[in-house]
This record gives C-alpha cells, structure tokens and sequence, in this order.
C-alpha cells in the first residue's frame, strides 16, 4: 500500500491570504491566527501577503487572480458571513463557497477555507479565537497540508517529469 505522508512544516512555502474587510472585527481575528499559524509552522513573514477586498463575495475573484499567476504554493480564503433577516446570506454564502471551488478546480493551488458562515455575531466571535477555537489557524493548517500533499500525488502521477 502507497501512503502519502502529511506534513505541517511551511518552510520555504508562499502563502497568499485573501480576506474581507466586512465583518472586520472578526476577519483581523481569523486574519492574526492564520499568520501566527503559518509563521509557528516555519513559514517566512515576507512570504506571507495578505490582499484585502471589500467583502466576502470578492474572495473567490481575488484568489482566482492570485491562483492563476504561480507565486504561491497556497492560498486561505478568511472571512465571516453573519446571517441577517434577508435571502443575501444564502446568495453570498453560496457565491463564495462556488468561487473557490471552481479556483481550486481550475488551479493547481490548494485554498484553504476560513470563511465562516454563521447565524449570528456570537458564533463569528466563538469561531475566531472564542470558545470553538480559530477557524483562520485551521485554514491556515489545511493550506501548509495541501501544499505539501499536492506536489507528491502530482509527482507519483507522473514520476518521469521529476
């Protein structure tokens, strides 16, 4: 049996962060712990950049952008969705949940997904340093992860290109 062995070690790697400056409070929560994170994990500050956009519906479109020009290794998406009294939750929820799937079908960069989706500011704040723990430092894990995960099926796919 061929196992692929996982690893949690972001030296050497790039990161992009995509994150959205609405619901602010909670974004520079989720945003702090990703790069606490990747930085803990052996990650370089100068190849950590950060791209804000203006909310959460621009994430997908932003990381696209940064998926399609090589320089990463891995992407996180990070944000908060805070359910409100009309139908919009579901439409932005829904619109940035395809966007980052079609960027991670069309790319070859893993995105790590930190946007939470909640129904109120409570659990935004539970899920972004309170009681359930940083959803940032989790994508954060999953980006390194994938970065490294990637690379080696690719590699076993086709050994002769190595």
């Amino acid at each position: 049996m061929k196992s692929f062995p996982s690893s949690d070690d972001a030296t050497g790697l790039r990161f992009a962060i995509v994150v959205s400056r609405f619901n602010h409070l909670v974004s520079v929560r989720l945003l702090e712990a990703a790069v606490a994170e990747l930085t803990e994990r052996g990650a370089s500050e100068d190849e950590v950049h950060v791209a804000w956009v203006p909310g959460a519906f621009e994430i997908p479109q932003a990381t696209r952008v940064l998926a399609s020009g090589g320089r990463y290794d891995a992407i996180i998406a990070l944000g908060a969705v805070i359910r409100g009294g009309t139908p919009h939750f579901d439409f932005v929820c829904r619109g940035v949940t395809d966007g980052l799937r079609e960027v991670m079908r069309d790319f070859p960069v893993p995105v790590g997904f930190g946007v939470l989706t909640t129904d109120d500011v409570e659990q935004a704040l539970d899920r972004s340093g309170g009681s359930d723990g940083n959803k940032g430092a989790e994508a954060a894990r999953v980006a390194i992860e994938m970065a490294k995960l990637l690379p080696a099926l690719s590699k076993s796919l086709h050994p002769e290109s190595s």
